[in-house]
């Protein structure tokens, strides 16, 4: 059974004033889109990216003044207290230390893939603050939602931790 429903009331006519100030367009032409929201200003779409790397800067400036290799300051990994076997995560501390002090070369040894997580990280959060600064709504590098890549990068980290637990890789052991 079906409802009737109710007339739809028609539009209402325009004034003549309306009608006269009323924009003409050629047929087929649209009215321009209406305006949107206003843009936000430049400092508030750096806050984001701004007080990231200060929050960073800051852990670093940390690892940088209270030095890992001295006993007593941070935890040991659980995992090498109750095994003996090296985390992917053994050696960063070390690593962002070494960095915070500008030696490299002790950084990759400590965790190379703690180093290249920071340069990825590096390079992540300069795209991040152009895309702010060009008031782009999202990131040009959008997260990868392939689970394909996540097993790729869960692949490296679980090689890497293979490999420097090894007598032929010790060289990647911190």
């Amino acid at each position: 059974m079906s409802v009737p429903s109710a007339p739809v009331p028609a539009a209402p006519e325009p004034s003549a004033e309306q009608a006269r100030t009323a924009p003409v367009f050629p047929p087929g032409a649209h009215a321009p889109a209406p305006p949107g929201p206003p843009a936000a200003s430049l400092v508030r779409r750096l806050l984001a990216p701004v007080g990231s790397l200060a929050a960073v800067a800051g852990a670093f400036t940390y690892v940088g003044l209270i030095d890992p290799n001295n006993p007593g300051h941070y935890p040991v990994c659980p995992l090498y207290a109750l095994t003996g076997l090296y985390c992917p995560g053994c050696g960063g501390l070390r690593s962002a230390h070494a960095v915070a002090h500008g030696d490299l070369a002790a950084a990759l040894g400590d965790n190379a893939l703690a180093v290249l997580g920071y340069g990825v990280a590096a390079a992540l959060w300069v795209l991040w603050t152009v895309s702010s600064v060009r008031a782009r709504t999202r990131l040009p590098l959008p997260v990868p939602r392939r689970p394909a890549v996540w097993w790729a990068v869960g692949g490296v980290v679980l090689i890497f931790t293979l490999i420097r637990n090894l007598p032929f890789g010790s060289s990647l052991a911190p």
